[in-house]
């Protein structure tokens, strides 16, 4: 599915771009629906611990996965073993960003909305170096289509220090994600079958 690039100048730009990125919703959505996800979240950690892990030391920011999404929690296992420490977001009101709270396997967790689950109100804050985005599409430039919350856009522009990286199925994938101007691309994304890299991604490897 290609889809237009926009450069909003006046209200009827941007409500063309709202109206693209519903139609892309849908399209992507009902990819991720049929996805085979047998075996994809190990697959998804061999690659990106082998092609793009974060910097030793670094506090990575994972998510809990709900629904379709691809389970990153192999990936958050492992960076665990290798002495990461990791952090979960909480959700605010809206129109705020993210707050990332101290995570560990075998924590407690709590019902966040959406049937979202995160750490509970006790736990720390704890800001991160490496956040591990998820997404409805991505496109070979690195643009991200979101659910539609912007929770992750204003907290990534808040902390334009840390790598940022996509993780979904390779079938979510399309030709051209409907964004403006203002949407700043991911350093890479992860799939099953591999990691594309598109910025300065803090760690080490190569692109798959």
């Amino acid at each position: 599915m290609a889809a237009p690039h926009f450069s909003p100048t006046g209200t009827g730009d941007d409500a063309a771009l709202r109206a693209a990125k519903i139609v892309a919703r849908e399209e992507a959505q009902a990819r991720r629906a049929r996805a085979d996800a047998a075996g994809t979240g190990p697959a998804l950690a061999a690659h990106v611990l082998r092609y793009a892990p974060p910097p030793a030391g670094a506090v990575v920011a994972g998510f809990w996965p709900m629904g379709h999404e691809i389970d990153v929690r192999p990936l958050m296992r492992a960076l665990e073993g290798r002495g990461h420490r990791l952090c979960l977001p909480r959700t605010p009101k809206r129109g705020l960003p993210l707050d990332f709270r101290a995570f560990a396997f075998g924590d407690p967790m709590a019902k966040g909305p959406f049937g979202t689950l995160q750490p509970g109100e006790d736990a720390p804050v704890l800001a991160p170096d490496w956040v591990i985005v998820p997404l409805l599409a991505f496109d070979r430039a690195g643009q991200r289509l979101g659910y539609g919350g912007g929770y992750y856009d204003r907290t990534l522009a808040a902390l334009p220090a840390v790598g940022t990286l996509g993780v979904a199925f390779a079938c979510q994938e399309m030709d051209s994600v409907p964004c403006g101007p203002h949407d700043a691309p991911l350093d890479a994304v992860a799939t099953e079958l591999g990691v594309m890299r598109f910025g300065i991604l803090p760690g080490g490897g190569s692109a798959a």
